[in-house]
């Protein structure tokens, strides 16, 4: 499976936590995780064309299961 990467003319998108702007630069990638730079959240970006952002889902501890 290929990862989707764009160089975006979009250069923000829409914080899902605090509707805040989160800001790119160059290329984006799919499933690349951002953090807002006004709320803190961390961020997955779930589309390139435009950027869509949602809460990057939390890492489950492994009790060596």
């Amino acid at each position: 499976m290929f990862a989707q990467t764009i160089s975006t003319s979009q250069t923000t998108a829409e914080c899902p936590e605090c509707a805040g702007s989160v800001n790119f630069s160059g290329k984006t990638m799919k499933g690349e995780i951002v953090t807002c730079p006004d709320c803190g959240a961390e961020l997955e970006v779930t589309a390139v064309n435009p950027i869509a952002l949602e809460l990057a889902p939390k890492e489950e501890e492994d009790w060596g299961e």
